[in-house]
């Protein structure tokens, strides 16, 4: 594709609006559709599938002449059938031949001869690299025990079957084992959160539920640039099509809320519950609360639904009424906080209660806040007191995972060490580990024999760039007599690739075997085949470790005789056998490249407790949805960590006296250009979505700042050089810089591509130990 017309199509597809793929043409020139169908004659197409954490797991034709990759295409089904919707490729998609023959491809392994960090490394063979790395697995878990060695979260190419962490844990676990993770930084606070009300975080419902809905709000979700699942903007449309309100509650004016919002409800961030206090307030004040419901399903809603040993005065309901405490949660005081009007809030609480069925989803960003454990659970509260739970076109709120979309994984493998720590506190674990207990959320066992002294990142930049507070990362990284040995395999010299000790060229999905299967909302499962053979002397870390394995004695148990073809092979024939009779066979799957799993209704959320609480109770200790906690309340914890959900001022928030100083909230969003920090480094998605902070013109006219200027953005974490776009589509108050940019510091180590990371907390969420990385002050100065 040439870069005009890449440029013309991504205008089409969704820079700067991304509003479904259904119908949605490449738009070329006449010659050009020439060429291609000429081209098309003496080329092989070979169905593959991203792997990258957006969610989406598309469907990617390489175009292949000669060993080479000509050109990139993509689904190409049609509209209209939403039993096997099309899997069309955003912007990054299509550009990923980019990515495949882009010129600085890691190309050989290498090792470090710098600093760690200063990026500087010499070439070394396949063999010295596979010496090394087996020296030191052996050496550091003799010397310090298999805890002291940890995979770290990473999401790059590491989806599928056989990704990178999986291959480098069970070289570990064959080996005496390693330091667990648990939980992960996209939705951490729900994860742990969710539960205690619903006892699992499956609370979602498929999104062919979404066409029944007469009334849909979108609570801080953007599936047209994140992309949730690639179908899902889809059933959105055509859900507006059939009638359905959309309400889209977020500080941004999204590009989501441009294509499918009724009406775009600006809020401030951190305040989310606040809002949700006061919607239920309404609807308890009006009488549109659901009480059979309620009753029936839920306990803590009321004085007389309360556990056993728990006062009536610390219901939900008397909570909303300010009966304890003396401030009933009005529309009104919610209003001083959210900045929403409070007749809007009372509108929104209306017509959720009214519209029936209704479905509140929620994105994951609002949880990735101080206290993101009350946002999950405040929007579970307002569906259970309207009854939107376990009905067609309803959603039950939370989490929202669902996923119809089962296959057998056939690499396996058991750490013999059960020691875990939140993923979040990975660095707290490399400096105080020994001093870690449950408290920190430190899983498995009272207390680790060490710290963290050796690291795999495979294929993730959660080394660096994507993990908080860069500037303390990169002094604790520097320190080599902390973690005395890092592995990295990634596709080019990352911020994280140059803190390696070793460094490993990995491979592009285009060079590899797997099978792509959506994140936890789908029905449908893609074929990853392999397009051409690695490039350079690039290398599937499955292979690359089954060698380390080798080294010691155990390749034979690392592979159990199989290549990365035959665990694909296996899993399609395993999943054929086990679990569905009408999954294709390999040969079937490989030719067709995707498999869409029928059913003959929407999976609805709960629908088996709603029609059977007796025979299906929900999985909490009381076998009814759980409004209020006695878990929770158990943990003594109240001002932090309460047992109802409620609204709690945030540490960097709009009522924390740091605001004097730091006066602009800071939140970041999935970027259209990048998937995580993936894609950063493409030149045409730059020139298309460039790297900009978002400031609302009120606030750019006080610091006398205009459209394009150069700014400081600055906290007392760290400093960015950003441009800045200054557009009223985002919250007086607030400023929004997209994740994923990579940190690149000057000599004073001032950040100057706008890596917003530098300026995020350490500090994880009150219950869940998890990521806060939207729950920043700062200040905004012209350079």
């Amino acid at each position: 594709m040439k870069r005009r017309t890449f440029l013309k199509w991504s205008g089409a597809m969704g820079i700067p609006v991304i509003a479904g793929g259904i119908g949605t043409k490449m738009l070329v020139d006449h010659k050009e559709e020439t060429e291609v169908v000429i081209a098309q004659e003496k080329e092989k197409v070979i169905s593959t599938c991203s792997i990258n954490n957006c969610g989406g797991r598309c469907v990617i034709k390489a175009h292949v002449k000669d060993g080479v990759v000509v050109r990139v295409s993509t689904d190409t089904q049609e509209s209209g059938d939403f039993s096997t919707p099309p899997l069309r490729a955003c912007v990054r998609g299509r550009n990923y031949r980019s990515m495949l023959y882009h010129p600085d491809r890691l190309k050989y392994p290498m090792k470090r001869v710098g600093k760690r960090g200063e990026g500087k490394f010499k070439q070394i063979s396949w063999d010295e690299a596979i010496d090394i790395i087996a020296s030191e697995v052996k050496r550091i878990g003799d010397q310090y025990g298999p805890e002291s060695r940890y995979v770290n979260y990473a999401s790059g190419q590491s989806w599928g079957l056989h990704g990178g962490k999986n291959a480098a844990r069970k070289l570990l676990a064959l080996t005496g084992g390693y330091l667990n993770y648990h939980n992960d930084y996209s939705s951490g606070a729900g994860n742990v959160a969710t539960p205690y009300t619903y006892g699992t975080n499956n609370t979602g419902s498929s999104f062919d539920s979404l066409l029944h809905s007469k009334y849909i709000i979108l609570w801080g979700q953007n599936p047209s640039e994140m992309i949730f699942s690639t179908p899902y903007r889809d059933y959105l449309m055509q859900a507006k099509k059939n009638g359905a309100k959309i309400i889209v509650i977020d500080p941004r004016y999204t590009d989501t809320a441009i294509a499918f919002a009724d009406e775009w409800i600006p809020i401030l961030p951190t305040t989310d519950n606040a809002m949700m206090d006061a919607m239920a307030n309404v609807i308890v004040t009006e009488n549109l609360h659901d009480q059979a419901f309620l009753d029936q399903y839920c306990i803590g809603f009321d004085g007389d639904h309360m556990p056993e040993g728990v006062s009536k005065e610390e219901s939900l309901k008397s909570y909303l009424l300010g009966e304890e405490d003396g401030v009933e949660k009005t529309p009104e005081w919610a209003e001083k906080i959210c900045r929403v009007p409070a007749e809007k809030i009372r509108e929104i609480a209306r017509d959720y209660a009214k519209m029936k069925p209704a479905a509140l989803i929620q994105g994951w960003a609002a949880q990735r806040q101080a206290y993101g454990e009350q946002f999950m659970r405040g929007g579970a509260q307002l569906a259970c007191m309207t009854g939107n739970v376990g009905k067609l076109g309803g959603w039950a709120a939370g989490t929202g995972y669902w996923s119809r979309s089962d296959i057998v994984y056939p690499f396996t493998f058991e750490n013999p060490i059960k020691a875990s720590i939140p993923c979040f506190l990975w660095t707290k674990a490399v400096e105080k580990g020994t001093e870690m207990t449950a408290q920190d959320g430190l899983q498995g066992t009272d207390k680790l024999m060490t710290n963290i002294k050796c690291i795999f990142n495979m294929a993730g930049n959660m080394l660096i760039n994507q993990h908080s507070d860069i500037n303390k990362t990169v002094k604790l990284l520097e320190d080599e007599s902390k973690v005395e040995f890092i592995v990295v395999s990634d596709l080019f010299m990352t911020p994280s690739a140059k803190f390696a000790d070793i460094l490993l060229p990995g491979t592009t999905f285009f060079e590899r075997y797997d099978i792509g299967v959506p994140w936890c909302f789908g029905d449908y499962v893609v074929f990853g085949d392999k397009a051409i053979e690695p490039l350079f002397e690039c290398r599937d870390e499955y292979d690359v470790f089954a060698e380390v394995a080798g080294k010691l004695g155990l390749k034979e148990k690392f592979t159990e005789g199989k290549t990365t073809l035959d665990l694909v092979k296996e899993s399609v024939e395993r999943t054929k056998k086990e679990l569905d009779s009408r999954f294709p066979t390999f040969e079937e799957f490989r030719n067709k490249g995707v498999h869409h799993f029928k059913f003959e209704a929407p999976l609805i959320g709960f629908k088996e407790q709603i029609d059977d609480l007796e025979n299906h109770p929900f999985e909490t200790p009381s076998g009814k949805i759980e409004l209020f906690s006695k878990a929770l309340w158990d943990m003594n914890r109240l001002d932090e960590i309460p047992a109802i959900a409620k609204y709690i001022p945030s540490w960097e928030g709009p009522e924390d006296p740091l605001i004097e100083k730091f006066p602009l909230q800071l939140i970041s969003w999935h970027y259209k250009r990048r998937c995580h920090s993936t894609y950063d480094n493409q030149p045409w998605l730059e020139e298309a979505a460039k790297q900009e902070m978002w400031m609302n013109p009120k606030d750019a006219e006080k610091r006398g700042i205009i459209d394009g200027d150069r700014v400081r953005v600055m906290n007392e974490r760290g400093s960015l050089f950003i441009a800045v776009k200054v557009t009223p589509r985002i919250t007086p108050g607030v400023v929004g810089i997209p994740q994923g940019a990579w940190y690149t510091p000057d000599k004073a180590g001032l950040d100057q591509r706008g890596s917003i990371n530098v300026l995020t907390s350490q500090r994880p969420t009150a219950l869940a130990k998890a990521n806060p990385q939207l729950t920043n002050l700062v200040e905004v100065k012209k350079a």
